[in-house]
């Protein structure tokens, strides 16, 4: 099939082809509304015209602020076809940090879902200069306003139609300017979750994203008749690919949730093939199976138990096609009909074909647990800077331990510092109004620096160990991999969040944020009695299950040689969970250590002083904006270790191969 120079042609060609086959829903007030996609063309169309009709010049950038509805995917269309720039933004940005993004990325227009985001704009629009109009998509709470140029997406849509109206031929023009686009024209605007400092404006061409959407659709055999479920920020890249970009050169289906508290009711509802969720959905899924089942009779956890410790031994090799004894499989079988296909169900996950994971490591077991039901989950390693793919698993090479195999089309390097480069169609065109960080990152031959620490195996399958800028080693000469120790004991699901500290010191120290679900379950069936996420973060018998699960880290890292070196001595249990409001953690709920090191910086010094507790006070931003403070005297626990007999310390990395600092069970890390 020809390749197509741009998203909005796939549109076109999409409503010709499949015109009366739906290519949206979306629930909304308990009901599922369908767009085939000779109806969303129109939808489209209408929005793209008013658009123009309101002055949008080609080049121009245009913001969109808000979840998964269809109205904020379609924008990405009209906008691209009327030759502009969408830019979406993070919907729980606080104002200041749209305010970033919207003045830096210069936008004309800005596309809102609801008053909530139009009111966030409307603060900081005195310092924006070049914002104009403001588009609403629910007008609850809000008017159309003309005077003040805010505007509702219907309202838009109805000056497009007039203008067709009053000339037919604007649909032809319309139709030609899309046929202006080429491969190299600039796509979309994302901006980094800006992990080590301000968001950069990461520019993909159409070109970018149609070859990489049909690479990926290719590998995974996806086509029209797939189906999948909306529920990630429309600012992540992710969402961009797999709910827009493989959507449309695919023609498959997308459903959007009523809300995000609703999407795993709206999920099992659709029953989506083809399905992506980051690591801590998956095991927030896991921690919501085994609360349930603690709960549930006697028969009924006999009977789960059984099957799951069948599905353990012999679920995996029959999903990858293996020879499994003819009992086992008939077993097998019968475990499908009385709990793994009802759990499936449960979970919305009985039609998926084709899952992935992405963005942390994730648990082994967690992992195994999910394939052992027959659900094809894989890993994949990307970037925004990448159009997402850079490694994938194929179907029947799937490894716990490893991020797949490099993409269709991607080339990859391990530099001699153990770095992982690459170089692929879908590498960005640079960052949007900062040439040094382009050239820092992107070499003039195309390679693209990932930040990342890795290697090859000998399968050719990639292992990430940390951002190579993390890695550090001990005043003694250990390694020292923050990421690798942190993922260790975030896969216990009363952990949700750690940050390790060691190098250039004489040991480890850790931070921990308790997952308040899992463990204010547990503390309930338990009779523990608390008032907050504070008094349960410092009760003795939490802290008594956080000391036994690094106790269990360190175990297992003694047992690493490279890493043994990286057990933890000292911990505490913050007192309040981090979050991005506060800085602490990016929109994609990556940690941000500098940051944190200043913040926290009298917490630090007391795990590294000996200090058996320490006096805090920290200042939050609550919902509303309002800020506060919280204080607390924090307990700081000290572990006993071992000994070590001859452990090996770090050292440099080979160009191919295994880096020396590799520890051969190191968990992957995209």
């Amino acid at each position: 099939m020809q390749t197509l120079p741009s998203l909005p042609h796939y549109l076109l060609r999409n409503a010709e082809t499949r015109a009366e086959h739906v290519a949206m829903r979306h629930k909304d007030l308990g009901i599922w509304h369908e767009w085939t996609w000779r109806a969303m063309l129109g939808e489209i169309e209408a929005f793209s015209l008013g658009l123009l009709e309101l002055g949008l010049e080609p080049g121009e950038r245009v913001a969109i602020v808000g979840a998964n509805r269809p109205r904020l995917y379609w924008t990405f269309a009209a906008v691209q076809a009327a030759l502009g720039v969408p830019v979406p933004v993070y919907a729980d940005a606080v104002a200041e940090e749209m305010l970033y993004v919207l003045e830096h990325a210069g936008v004309r227009f800005a596309v809102c879902q609801d008053q909530e985001q139009i009111d966030k704009v409307e603060s900081v629009r005195d310092r924006l200069p070049a914002l104009e109009t403001l588009v609403f998509d629910e007008p609850r709470g809000l008017r159309n306003d003309p005077e003040h140029r805010i505007l509702d997406f219907a309202a838009v849509q109805t000056l497009g139609r007039r203008a067709l109206e009053r000339d037919p031929n604007r649909r032809v023009r319309w139709r030609e300017g899309i046929d202006t686009l080429v491969g190299e024209a600039l796509c979309v605007m994302l901006y980094t979750s800006g992990t080590t400092g301000r968001p950069k404006g990461v520019m993909l061409s159409h070109r970018n994203l149609v070859v990489t959407c049909l690479n990926a659709n290719a590998f995974d055999s996806l086509g029209s008749d797939e189906e999948t479920i909306a529920y990630l920020p429309l600012a992540w890249v992710g969402d961009h690919v797999f709910s827009y970009g493989q959507s449309l050169t695919a023609g498959y289906c997308v459903c959007c949730p009523e809300s995000l508290d609703t999407v795993t009711m709206d999920r099992r509802e659709i029953a989506p093939t083809y399905f992506f969720a980051p690591p801590r959905v998956f095991e927030a899924l896991l921690t919501t199976i085994t609360v349930t089942m603690e709960d549930a009779s006697r028969p009924k956890r006999a009977m789960f138990e059984h099957f799951i410790a069948l599905a353990r031994r012999h679920g995996e090799a029959i999903l990858d096609g293996e020879r499994v004894p003819p009992l086992a499989r008939l077993h097998y079988a019968l475990g499908e009909s009385l709990v793994y296909g009802p759990l499936k169900n449960r979970l919305g996950l009985s039609r998926v074909r084709v899952a992935y994971t992405a963005g942390e490591a994730i648990g082994p077991d967690i992992f195994r647990f999910y394939r052992s039901l027959g659900i094809n989950l894989k890993q994949l390693y990307g970037q925004t800077e990448a159009s997402v793919y850079i490694t994938a698993q194929p179907d029947g090479e799937i490894d716990a331990d490893t991020v797949g195999t490099p993409c269709p089309g991607v080339e990859l390097e391990i530099a001699e510092s153990g770095e992982v480069l690459y170089r692929s169609p879908g590498v960005f065109m640079g960052y949007y109004r900062n040439e040094a960080a382009t050239a820092e990152t992107k070499t003039p031959e195309g390679w693209v620096h990932t930040g990342d620490a890795g290697f090859v195996d000998e399968r050719g399958h990639l292992r990430i160990i940390d951002r190579a800028k993390d890695v550090g080693k001990l005043r003694d000469g250990s390694l020292f991999p923050p990421k690798y120790v942190e993922n260790k004991l975030k896969f216990f699901p009363a952990v949700k969040e750690v940050v390790a500290f060691g190098d250039d010191r004489d040991f480890v120290a850790a931070f921990v944020n308790i997952d308040l679900g899992a463990v204010s379950n547990w503390a309930e069936r338990n009779d523990i009695v608390y008032g907050s996420y504070q008094e349960l973060a410092a009760h003795p018998e939490i802290y008594a299950m956080v000391r036994a699960h690094v106790e269990q880290v360190n175990a297992d890292l003694a047992a690493e040689p490279r890493v043994a070196g990286a057990r933890i001595r000292r911990f505490l249990v913050l007192h309040k969970e981090l979050d991005a409001d506060d800085g602490e953690l990016t929109r994609t709920q990556k940690v941000r250590r500098a940051f944190i090191r200043e913040r926290y910086a009298e917490l630090i010094e007391a795990l590294y002083s000996g200090a058996d507790e320490q006096f805090v006070s920290t200042e939050v931003t609550f919902e509303d904006g309002r800020r506060g403070r919280i204080e607390a005297t924090v307990r700081i626990e000290t572990l006993e270790l071992e000994p070590l007999l001859d452990a090996p310390r770090g050292g440099g990395a080979g160009r191919s191969g295994e880096p020396a600092t590799a520890p051969e069970t190191m968990r992957a890390v995209s």
